[in-house]
């Protein structure tokens, strides 16, 4: 096999890779870098591409996708629900970015009417390669996938998170041998702190917000991280007045449709059920004046309601944003986690809110990661993506050292025999 790193490289953001094996040429997720102006990975030609496989629904991930549906033979294939959320998702994006993006919504429903769908452990050919999903734990449906060609075998962990949430179980352990493995290295430098601690402190704070007469505004990702957000509050038992708004509401129904990606079906519908759904705009501004928590996309504040939330909220130092995800340099987000610093009225404006950060990653710290590739068979090499130069460089280090074998921060157009 050959593989090309197309993007990813010491970066978070445009995730690709080119897979190849006589005459079967796949690709290994084609994300986008969502800033202002998106960013793209490395072209491939459509007519040398069998198939786009998708790790999972984040645009990092799968936002370039609709390129390869102009007019082509090209198949998606992911996992059911990778497939519905990807698809919503890159709905969100054309929505925000299209004047910038290469493909338009018909690209996108070109994509849907060509994606074939996989559950975890069920093995599927491509041409000349076999390939098999195990769960990531990293949002409902992730994958790491295994490519096996002739007699070489290559893993691509995408995004993987091997502690247990409220949502979903950790990542799969047994993987078996390999001779390659491709992987992230989000947070290859720092553990996490104990869930445990971060979830009663970040309700304790939710608590204390709201005994002031405050409200407390929760920016959340849409996949995941609002779901995860509702559910340590119900979890928790918390007796105040909790609200989800925004694509997040589409979000809950498509995972209450696909049960078994999920840990504890029962909890989280038991948990939407205690949630007020917002879904007009007469609740939105009656929210705001009322004691308690409202959950919204988007995670850094850029678009979605979360932006009208913070417009509101912002100027009274009652009330209290809580930062949960993480935040891209650049980002409204960003800006007011580092600076304390909003734009209201189209101004720079300091917010009198209390900011606070908790950290509910759904990537593996620096200990569990490295752990679980420890566990891998073999003698593999180790390309490491997915993280600030930093983080690929210090991850290939340790896996050099530690185990004896080859590990590389890979840059953009290298390229690999297995």
């Amino acid at each position: 096999m050959d593989v090309k790193v197309l993007g990813a490289a010491r970066q978070v953001g445009r995730s690709a890779f080119l897979v190849s094996h006589k005459e079967t040429s796949i690709l290994l997720d084609y994300g986008a870098l969502t800033t202002k102006v998106p960013g793209f990975p490395m072209h491939v030609q459509p007519k040398q591409v069998r198939a786009i496989v998708l790790s999972h629904a984040h645009l990092d991930h799968s936002g370039a996708a609709p390129i390869y549906f102009l007019g082509g033979k090209v198949k998606l294939h992911s996992t059911p629900v990778t497939a519905e959320l990807s698809s919503l998702l890159i709905q969100d994006f054309i929505k925000i970015s299209g004047q910038y993006l290469p493909f338009e919504f018909i690209d996108l429903m070109s994509m849907n009417n060509s994606t074939v769908s996989h559950g975890y452990l069920e093995p599927f050919q491509i041409g000349d390669l076999t390939l098999e999903f195990f769960d990531a734990g990293h949002i409902p449906g992730s994958c790491i996938t295994s490519v096996e060609g002739g007699s070489k075998r290559l893993l691509y962990t995408g995004d993987i998170n091997g502690n247990e949430t409220n949502l979903l179980k950790p990542s799969w352990k047994s993987l078996g041998e390999a001779d390659m493995v491709i992987t992230e290295s989000t947070y290859a430098t720092a553990d996490h702190p104990e869930r445990s601690a971060v979830e009663k402190e970040f309700v304790d704070f939710a608590n204390a917000v709201i005994e002031r007469g405050g409200v407390l505004l929760v920016p959340a990702f849409s996949v995941g991280r609002a779901q995860e957000i509702a559910m340590v509050l119900y979890n928790h038992g918390f007796k105040h007045p909790v609200s989800m708004d925004g694509m997040a509401l589409k979000v809950n129904e498509i995972l209450l449709r696909y049960q078994e990606y999920l840990k504890d079906p029962e909890l989280l519908r038991r948990t939407l059920e205690s949630t007020e759904q917002l879904v007009s705009w007469s609740q939105r501004r009656s929210v705001v004046k009322r004691p308690s928590v409202i959950v919204s996309p988007a995670g850094m504040l850029v678009g979605g309601a979360s932006v009208f939330y913070n417009e509101r909220l912002a100027r009274d130092e009652k009330n209290a944003i809580a930062i949960v995800s993480f935040q891209v340099p650049g980002t409204a987000g960003r800006t007011l986690l580092d600076k304390g610093l909003t734009i209201l009225n189209g101004k720079p404006t300091k917010v009198k809110a209390e900011v606070r950060r908790f950290d509910f990653s759904s990537h593996s710290g620096k200990s569990i990661l490295i752990d679980d590739l420890k566990k891998v068979k073999g003698s593999p090499m180790f390309l490491t993506v997915h993280g600030e130069e930093e983080s690929c460089i210090s991850l290939a280090d340790v896996l050099h050292q530690d185990m004896g074998v080859e590990a590389r921060a890979v840059v953009a157009g290298e390229e690999f025999h297995v």
